[in-house]
């Protein structure tokens, strides 16, 4: 079992540092296998990758807590429990200061603790040992039920007067088909974080397409939170 994110090959959590810089993004999903193309403009996210340029190029995605009423303006917002690693495997520079880069899922990880750093982009200890079977990309997949993804995808697309590339989704392997529709997917931060934590692909699936009924069922629009 192993994860190849561009030149490097992850076989276990025991590959991964204890401690990785973290970027909290709401609503951004990056999964295991996938590619994540973001653009960093903020001055503490281009020091944060000209730092994880000097070291292994990994950086943590992770999504904001939602703060009940709110947290405080001058304070950072709480951090999931949950990210996911990704390693810097694309990077362009704009020439106005921005990178385009692409980020390639290793695995998740559970925050141990934020790091107090002089940096301005925040650091955490984290821990991937609760996330073995991420470094099996196709775990999972045989169960999924590509038949009722698929028909629950197109009933999206036709809700919204949407068209796809069914060719290349025809081509797709179930791992791809579903980390794929699951990262593009427009749902909210909470069901983005739901599909995260799902534990394998056949869990993901499942969640995608009951996040999409929800959604269908209703006005097409955003789906309740999913618990």
């Amino acid at each position: 079992m192993a994860i190849m994110a561009g030149n490097q090959c992850y076989h276990s959590p025991a590959d991964l540092p204890e401690r990785i810089p973290v970027f909290p993004l709401r609503g951004a999903l990056l999964l295991p296998s996938g590619q994540l193309p973001l653009n960093i403009f903020e001055p503490r996210y281009v020091a944060m990758v000209d730092e994880a340029l000097r070291g292994p190029r990994l950086v943590g995605m992770i999504q904001p807590r939602p703060e009940p009423g709110g947290a405080p303006a001058e304070a950072p917002p709480a951090l999931c429990e949950i990210g996911c690693v990704g390693r810097l495997v694309q990077l362009g520079e704009t020439g106005d200061g921005r990178y385009l880069v692409t980020l390639a899922g290793i695995c998740r990880f559970r925050v141990v603790k934020e790091i107090e750093a002089a940096t301005p982009f925040r650091q955490c200890r984290v821990d991937a040992a609760a996330f073995p079977g991420d470094f099996d990309p196709r775990r999972g997949e045989a169960e999924v039920d590509r038949e009722a993804v698929l028909r629950t995808f197109r009933a999206y697309l036709d809700a919204n007067g949407l068209e796809a590339d069914w060719e290349s989704i025809e081509r797709a392997s179930n791992c791809g088909l579903v980390t794929a529709l699951s990262m593009m997917s427009p749902w909210g931060p909470e069901e983005k974080q739901a599909l995260l934590e799902a534990p394998d692909h056949r869990a993901r699936a499942e969640a995608l397409i009951a996040i999409t009924e929800f959604a269908l069922a209703g006005d097409g629009g955003a789906p309740p939170m999913v618990q």
